[in-house]
């Protein structure tokens, strides 16, 4: 099953958790958890993927002159 860019992080994690909750249940046949397997690993790339546009944009500022500039916060280690 490929999954839809289109699908908004929120339900993509819900999908994600629904598929986490049935693999945890250990009732499901190899065939049909490799399958769930499957689309698990493309939604947690599809919300990988948006968190990371979102970061993106955040770290971008616009200047009072309206250019664009990276913008990042020193983290302590």
């Amino acid at each position: 099953m490929k999954t839809e860019n289109k699908l908004s992080f929120e339900d993509a994690m819900t999908k994600l958790e629904q598929i986490v909750d049935k693999l945890e249940e250990g009732d499901v046949p190899l065939e049909e958890a490799i399958i769930f397997y499957k689309e698990g690993m493309e939604l947690s790339k599809l919300c990988h993927d948006k968190l990371k546009s979102v970061e993106d944009q955040l770290t971008q500022i616009i200047t009072e002159d309206g250019r664009t500039e990276s913008f990042t916060i020193d983290e302590e280690v």
